[in-house]
């Protein structure tokens, strides 16, 4: 049975919200129902048949054809199935998903896979800030699944971060990993500056030796850790880790039970 395809038919005209375009929204729906779905957030009221061309097919391996970055929460609470967008998306994308797939083609906008609790969100192209960190008064960010990201991520990526694994193949921007509670955090390049600031729990492996670290951390040094390899194997893309590595912990500021590791000069 071929899938569910959205085709956009032209660039929306205002923010778009498409929190109900997962999987269990929407089974069960005739094209009718689903093109009567609210999208917009003006008060012109767009519906989804406004926006897409929709092909019906099986709900559980949705296409969006046709990115935007005007496309906010795509993927939101998503529990099961598949979710691809051939292109950018905005704001929030994968926001509280507690399982299923979401794969981006493009960019995504802050806060990807905040509040996700399991499934996996991978994004081909950058990601914004705050990617899986918290909404404002919320006590932590991702408390489960995995994120990966195949280009650059903004700042305070893994902002209190409690479970789940987050890697990124480009550059993260500042305060990556920053209020870590838990989890682990795999970044390819050297981030930028207070990487792992009051982090209180967790991991982060930078592949990239030179590393400024604030003084609240400690170095270890070097040791052999026998769970990188199996831990590259489990996560999404083609990582690969020494068993040795420099160990750091901190941050001393705060609870100082967080490690970085680095590769050994």
């Amino acid at each position: 049975m071929s899938r569910l395809t959205l085709t956009l038919r032209g660039e929306p005209p205002e923010r778009l919200d498409l929190s109900h375009f997962v999987p269990q929204n929407l089974a069960g729906l005739s094209e009718s129902e689903i093109a009567h779905l609210p999208v917009g957030t003006t008060r012109r009221k767009l519906l989804a048949g406004d926006v897409f061309a929709i092909a019906m097919g099986d709900c559980e391996a949705m296409l969006l054809a046709g990115g935007s970055s005007l496309y906010d929460r795509v993927g939101e609470g998503m529990a099961a199935g598949t979710l691809h967008v051939e292109g950018d998306v905005g704001q929030l994308a994968g926001r509280r998903m507690t399982g299923g797939h979401l794969h981006i083609h493009g960019n995504a906008g802050p806060f990807a896979g905040s509040g996700m609790s399991d499934g996996l969100i991978t994004i081909g192209g950058d990601a914004g800030d705050n990617l899986g960190g918290p909404m404002a008064g919320e006590m932590a960010g991702m408390t489960g699944g995995e994120i990966s990201v195949g280009g650059n991520a903004g700042q305070r990526a893994g902002d209190r971060l409690r479970r789940g694994v987050i890697s990124i193949a480009g550059v993260a921007g500042d305060y990556a990993g920053a209020r870590m509670i838990a989890g682990t955090l795999v970044l390819a390049h050297a981030p930028g500056v207070g990487t792992g600031q009051l982090m209180k729990r967790g991991t982060i492996i930078v592949t990239q030796m030179h590393l400024a670290l604030t003084a609240t951390f400690v170095d270890n040094g070097p040791g052999e850790f026998l769970f990188l390899p199996m831990l590259a194997k489990s996560i999404s893309g083609a990582w690969q880790f020494p068993m040795r590595m420099r160990r750091f912990s901190g941050d001393m500021a705060v609870l100082g039970k967080g490690e970085v590791l680095l590769p050994v000069e």
